[in-house]
């Protein structure tokens, strides 16, 4: 499939989105980082951003967390690399949020 030709007018609304959208998860992130927001709270929210969010990357996003570690509860969960945080099921969050109450 091509990506469609855009005009310069809508190429530049584009990366003015997409770089909003970059802001705002950085700034989820960091909110997450400082304990502002609570794992139950973006896992719960009607968020869009939050929903888009890789569920690995909320991980790596709470303090003592990286790659490796998010990776390896992940696994043990049953939840795939590329599982965004609207994708996951009732389970699978209740699972996520008691393994990392620990």
């Amino acid at each position: 499939m091509a990506l469609p030709q855009l005009s310069p007018e809508d190429r530049k609304k584009a990366l003015e989105k997409a770089a909003a959208a970059r802001h705002a998860r950085a700034e989820l992130r960091e909110k997450i980082k400082n304990g502002d927001v609570s794992l139950e709270e973006v896992l719960d929210s009607d968020d869009p951003i939050a929903a888009r969010m890789k569920v690995s990357t909320l991980i790596e996003s709470l303090p003592g967390y990286g790659k490796a570690k998010a990776a390896k509860i992940m696994e043990d969960l049953g939840i795939s690399a590329s599982r965004r945080v609207k994708g996951l099921g009732v389970r699978q969050r209740e699972q996520l949020i008691e393994k990392l109450k620990k």
